[in-house]
């Protein structure tokens, strides 16, 4: 009898040095991890991209694949369609807000539909006085976004990725004006604030073949997406 006693105390102390060691390295498993949050409309989600991975979805592996002392887990909480109003309202449900103050990084990508849906969902034709008007509601919710972010966490940094033209084999000077016009306006947000980087979009298409790095009018495929991924590697230092 005395035996099985013996026996029963050492299974559970197995037992239990088994839960501690499992528990205490979950925890430091967690604390090593490098968390990062992306934010934003189609471009964030991944949309035309076959592989259902986008630029987050590569960024993430090409990420972890050369940081091989750390491990970055990556939420991409982008919604197809989305407008600037529309994360501000985003940044307000509990479900989303609970792990921002847990994040390491945020990325940015909104107001791509803010623009396009400015002027009735389209470039033709262009109308000046309502993508004008646009911009003015835009920056003020983007200052809003970011503000969001910092008091929900201030030590994270904030990348901001710019707009780029989605006809860039083309003749469509008028739309590059456009396009160029708020990202200047980006910059000069991104300047005033800080712990928040702006990357630039908008040269990595220019003279590429829209067949080639695009799925639809709007939204580059994994060649594409591959382009913007590389561009976030080379201007922030994970």
């Amino acid at each position: 009898m005395k035996v099985w006693k013996m026996v029963g105390v050492l299974v559970v102390v197995v037992l239990l040095a088994g839960a501690y060691y499992l528990f205490f390295t979950d925890k430091k498993e967690a604390a090593d991890k490098k968390y990062v949050v992306a934010l934003g409309d189609s471009l964030v989600y991944g949309k035309g991209d076959k592989e259902n991975s986008g630029y987050i979805g590569r960024l993430e592996d090409k990420v972890n694949k050369e940081k091989t002392d750390e491990t970055y887990s990556f939420e991409n909480l982008g919604i197809p369609g989305q407008k600037s109003n529309q994360l501000q309202k985003q940044l307000m449900k509990p479900d989303v807000t609970k792990d921002l103050p847990d994040a390491d990084l945020f990325i940015i990508n909104i107001g791509t539909n803010d623009l396009i849906k400015s002027n009735g969902g389209d470039f033709k034709p262009l109308h000046d006085d309502k993508i004008v008007e646009a911009k003015e509601e835009y920056l003020d919710n983007l200052d809003e976004i970011i503000d969001t972010l910092h008091t929900l966490n201030e030590d994270a940094p904030i990348l901001v990725i710019g707009l780029y033209n989605p006809y860039p084999d083309r003749e469509s000077d008028k739309i590059e004006a456009y396009v160029d016009d708020w990202n200047e306006t980006i910059i000069k947000e991104v300047k005033k604030q800080e712990n928040v980087k702006y990357v630039s979009s908008n040269p990595l298409f220019k003279g590429k073949s829209k067949g080639e790095y695009f799925s639809d009018s709007l939204h580059p495929n994994g060649k594409g997406y591959d382009l913007i991924a590389d561009q976030i590697m080379d201007s922030y230092n994970f």
